[in-house]
């Protein structure tokens, strides 16, 4: 077990408890709503995000979004990791990569890129702990942590030791592009439930002579014991005809096929492709693995987007004053073991070793072979 430093006074975040909270603006949103938000957090002279986040929080509730979300980051957090140091693996860090903190931090890391911008206060201590800012008080463009979600004043964080922000400037990240097909989609689903509400059920017409005032209140008791469905009463000598819309959408596919293009689009902002989430009628191995491979691609580029943010100086220099020794090395992850992919690189570097000597080293690190030396 690793010994850690301790300080001699430990003590709750100080910017958390300065900052004003506010509660997640649940109201209706469209896309109204997402354009004002989008022209707010790229305002030149008065950037603010908070409305931007607020409707990020309201579409992260999409099934199917949360979904991919998932998929993309467990495709990081599953994968490896390990501390090297000179080209060797570190045993004594593993502790810490295994710790849920460690994998919280992770998981910041990759949200980092659904949101734009991460926070992580350092609480010091013994033990490896943090909280996260609320997105909506980072201000990445003043360079500060905002007392109000939406005012200009608040604490500078360049100079704090135990703050670490992520996130580009001006990057407000891979769920901005998502909202437009949440919030279409919302109103599909909306649509759908009020055609199944109107035609899911056969409709009741009773016609009665206009004159009749006994018989209009007799079936109009009948009608109100008789169930829920669609009923209605008309006098017989009115012209009377319901337009359903069956002869175009006569099972309710037009909003289907609507949903679905919408998830569809998603999957690809998300993931970069559709089948390997869902499949389409014309689906195949060939063209699965085509979709699989631009998968990958994504999760490689998503592993050295996370190695590298790991191993920023910040970081780096923060696992220093919790004790861990971490100087002299880097984190990296394992190779994946793609036996498709292996087979045809094996063949090729054969005939590339004998017109030209490879490199011990080159053998360890394109197969991920542990070097024991």
């Amino acid at each position: 077990m690793i010994k850690t430093h301790k300080t001699t006074h430990e003590h709750e975040p100080l910017i958390l408890n300065e900052l004003t909270i506010r509660s997640v603006d649940r109201s209706r949103k469209d896309i109204l709503t997402w354009r004002g938000a989008l022209i707010s957090a790229e305002s030149i002279y008065y950037p603010n995000r908070s409305r931007l986040y607020d409707l990020y929080e309201d579409i992260i509730l999409d099934g199917h979004l949360s979904g991919v979300i998932a998929k993309r980051i467990d495709a990081v957090l599953n994968k490896e990791i390990c501390f090297n140091v000179d080209g060797k693996k570190d045993a004594a860090i593993d502790e810490l990569i295994h710790s849920s903190a460690f994998r919280d931090i992770m998981r910041t890391i990759m949200e980092t890129r659904l949101w734009g911008v991460s926070a992580i206060e350092f609480i010091p201590g013994s033990k490896l702990a943090f909280d996260l800012i609320p997105r909506k008080h980072i201000k990445p463009e003043l360079g500060i942590i905002a007392f109000e979600q939406t005012g200009t004043d608040g604490i500078p964080y360049a100079s704090l030791h135990n703050i670490w922000v992520m996130g580009d400037n001006k990057d407000l990240g891979i769920l901005l592009k998502c909202a437009p097909y949440c919030l279409y989609k919302r109103g599909g689903l909306s649509d759908w439930a009020q055609y199944i509400e109107l035609f899911g059920q056969p409709v009741r017409v009773i016609k009665y002579d206009s004159y009749d005032e006994q018989t209009k209140l007799e079936l109009k008791k009948i009608l109100d014991e008789s169930g829920s469905s669609l009923s209605m009463m008309i006098p017989r000598q009115a012209d009377f005809e319901i337009k359903d819309g069956k002869q175009t959408n006569c099972d309710g596919n037009l909003q289907l096929s609507f949903i679905k293009a919408l998830n569809d689009e998603l999957s690809i902002t998300v993931l970069g492709n559709t089948e390997t989430t869902t499949s389409s009628y014309s689906s195949g191995y060939a063209q699965s693995k085509v979709h699989l491979d631009q998968q990958y691609e994504i999760t490689r580029s998503d592993l050295i987007y996370t190695a590298a943010m790991l191993n920023s100086p910040r970081f780096i220099s923060i696992l220093r004053g919790y004790g861990y020794p971490v100087s002299n090395g880097h984190f990296a992850f394992t190779k994946d073991m793609d036996i498709d992919y292996l087979k045809t690189r094996i063949a090729i570097d054969k005939e590339i070793a004998q017109q030209v000597p490879l490199p011990e080293d080159y053998w360890y690190n394109t197969y991920g072979i542990p070097n024991n030396k």
